[in-house]
């Protein structure tokens, strides 16, 4: 929609603690007390310049989805956050979200990026998939088993960023390879 934008902002924002309360909320529902506890540590100016980022998609003034990502390391960004609103599931958003944050962490020099989600997360693990991220763990697997050990619960997942000249030459060159198969 044309009127969402995005901003960049900081978790501790009182804006977004709605969305926060979301995410937190919702993985307690998927997940109960499978985890522990345990809230996921985030050093204060984790997702800021000049390693990461943190936005926020606004809708009038309002936050409906975020994501952010942090510096995993030399060449590689760490996707976190990566949330919809659940009332405004299946309309692209959290796609928004991601490729803002793959073209965010490109123009900031990361080749890479790394992240992971929740065994009991189908439709994220759906999105990365079908976004070109690579499963680094057995996609035939029961996903209840990756609880057990040798695993921890977290499906990872890495995806090359292609510098956007490569992408675009990419692009025309398979146009051209489809157009011929047709001719």
């Amino acid at each position: 929609m044309s009127q969402d934008k995005f901003i960049h902002t900081q978790p501790e924002d009182p804006l977004i603690v709605p969305v926060i309360e979301g995410l937190f909320g919702e993985y307690r529902a998927r997940y109960g007390n499978i985890f522990g506890n345990r809230k996921e540590a985030d050093a204060i100016g984790a997702y800021g310049p000049p390693d990461g980022v943190f936005i926020v998609l606004l809708r009038e003034g309002r936050p409906i989805a975020m994501g952010a990502y942090k510096r995993y390391d030399d060449s590689t960004a760490e996707f976190k956050r990566i949330w919809t609103d659940s009332a405004l599931r299946r309309q692209g958003l959290a796609q928004k979200v991601v490729l803002e944050l793959e073209r965010l962490a490109q123009a900031q020099g990361y080749t890479r990026v790394f992240l992971t989600t929740g065994f009991r997360q189908p439709e994220a693990v759906n999105l990365y998939l079908s976004l070109g991220y690579e499963p680094q763990f057995d996609t035939t697997v029961d996903r209840e088993t990756l609880l057990q050990p040798p695993y921890n619960g977290s499906l990872p997942f890495i995806k090359p960023l292609i510098p956007a000249v490569a992408a675009v030459v990419a692009s025309v060159s398979s146009e051209n390879l489809t157009e011929k198969a047709y001719d």
